[in-house]
């Protein structure tokens, strides 16, 4: 079963600084029926205005990903990391038994535009950790390069959860077949462009929400950019 979700139907919030899009319930968005996704908790589509972000606020449990898409992404945390996020990295949290942390926009007069993913571990307590990688563009053309994983597999950043993150890139005639165990659930979500999974048409900010299915099939894409989740049930 393959279920479209619409960019326009997800969850907005406008804090002036930050402009926000939630696929799923989170801080004043609340909707029953989107409380996650298997084990996919948030997928937060933001826009941080030029020096503003998020200050510093801890977290506990969770795996958390960061993928920017433009403009570049100033991190600090508790362990001691202090990094810059440009679009290309992959950048991976494990916040465990406790872990704070600051995520700015320190560039003058340009937006910083990224993607916030929250993952349920399967692990808890663990020691807080921090993984950071970078996938040229020529690894993700014409398709989907692992990026995360519970096991860091074809270098990816290492996931304490029983997810895995893939990312594209496509346009035109280029195809990719992804085999899905139809006991787990899968994720496509379209950053931008249009493209077809399974012969569905989504435009930028759309889902495919896929259960009992074997294959994931993406295709005829216009400037398409788009990750896929494969996800504990």
């Amino acid at each position: 079963m393959l279920t479209i979700r619409k960019s326009q139907d997800r969850g907005h919030a406008d804090h002036g600084w930050l402009r926000s899009y939630h696929s799923f319930s989170f801080a004043g968005y609340y909707d029953p029926l989107h409380m996650g996704f298997g084990n996919l908790r948030v997928i937060n589509e933001d826009r941080i205005a030029p020096g503003t972000g998020f200050g510093a606020h801890g977290h506990r449990d969770m795996e958390i990903i960061s993928y920017v898409l433009s403009g570049e992404l100033a991190h600090k945390d508790s362990m001691g990391n202090v990094k810059g996020i440009p679009p290309g990295d992959v950048q991976r949290m494990s916040a465990g038994s406790g872990v704070v942390h600051s995520e700015f926009n320190h560039a003058a007069g340009q937006t910083t535009h990224f993607l916030q993913i929250w993952i349920e571990p399967n692990v808890s307590g663990i020691e807080p950790s921090y993984e950071q990688k970078r996938f040229p563009e020529a690894e993700k053309r014409g398709t989907l390069r692992l990026v995360a994983s519970p096991d860091s597999a074809q270098g990816s950043v290492r996931l304490h959860a029983d997810a895995a993150m893939y990312a594209g890139l496509f346009d035109g005639a280029e195809t990719v077949d992804l085999a899905l165990d139809p006991a787990r659930k899968a994720y496509v979500h379209l950053v931008r462009g249009t493209l077809e999974a399974n012969g569905q048409a989504l435009k930028g900010g759309d889902a495919a929400l896929l259960e009992n299915e074997s294959l994931l099939r993406l295709g005829n894409a216009k400037d398409a950019e788009v990750l896929v989740f494969d996800l504990a049930a």
